[in-house]
């Protein structure tokens, strides 16, 4: 049965001190709190061992936004996927745009770091999703389905039921356009059929997936309500506990 998912990225943002106020303070407000939805928090490396140790993870789980492409060694400046684990986080944030966009990462990249993750044990959220060229030349569909395609579409049966997906609609991040609740569930859907077309309809109706399009207070219940968004990828909202709490309360 898939799950209802809401994961904040706080991206670049944050001190460790700021970093661990703002989980603890989530913690707090959440403490109390009939959830109907996975609550996970990506934080910066240099976070996520202290903020582990401050939370009670079995209410809100921790994610890296990234992890190497390689097991161990002479790569100055990587966090491995063991690494990562190691800290207490249970999920890595992989294949985001702004990784795509400004750190060059491939496909061959990626299924490296997809694989060294599951290895280690940690859920995926595997990112996908087109820029504004691709959408206005209606070539969102073939996009995507190829993105999935190059990549964890050459995972096991058994292991692509270890990951969640977030579609990001990179054109509408930050650019001041907005996608609908019908653009966002047209996509989700399409997402589905292709993982029903690859994987069968048990693995499609099992597999959550995210939308990470600017998702806030207002638009939560909206898109939550649609069959086949199953929570959010949230950027900016996440980094205040009232905004991040009201999404988590639209389920």
């Amino acid at each position: 049965m898939r799950k209802n998912i809401v994961a904040g990225n706080w991206k670049m943002n944050k001190t460790l001190q700021e970093g661990l106020n703002l989980a603890t303070e989530l913690n707090a407000a959440l403490a109390d709190t009939k959830l109907n939805c996975d609550v996970v928090i990506g934080t910066p490396f240099i976070h996520l061992a202290s903020v582990a140790a401050s939370i009670d993870t079995k209410v809100i789980g921790v994610a890296a936004q990234n992890c190497a492409d390689k097991e161990s060694g002479a790569y100055t400046g990587e966090i491995s996927a063991a690494m990562v684990k190691s800290t207490g986080a249970d999920y890595v944030i992989l294949g985001h745009s702004e990784r795509r966009e400004y750190y060059g990462e491939t496909s061959e990249k990626l299924n490296s770091k997809v694989a060294l993750a599951l290895a280690n044990g940690l859920i995926p959220i595997y990112c996908c999703g087109e820029a504004l060229e691709v959408r206005n030349a209606d070539e969102q569909n073939a996009y995507v389905k190829n993105q999935l395609e190059e990549t964890v579409f050459n995972l096991s049966t058994d292991d692509f039921s270890k990951i969640v997906i977030a579609y990001e609609p990179i054109w509408a991040i930050g650019t001041g356009v907005t996608a609908s609740t019908e653009q966002a569930q047209e996509m989700l859907a399409f997402i589905r059929g292709l993982i029903a077309y690859q994987f069968g309809k048990d693995m499609a109706e099992n597999t959550s997936i995210l939308y990470g399009g600017s998702c806030n207070a207002k638009n939560a219940a909206e898109l939550f309500a649609q069959p086949d968004i199953d929570g959010g990828l949230i950027g900016g909202a996440s980094l205040k506990v009232a905004d991040f709490k009201a999404i988590i309360d639209a389920f």
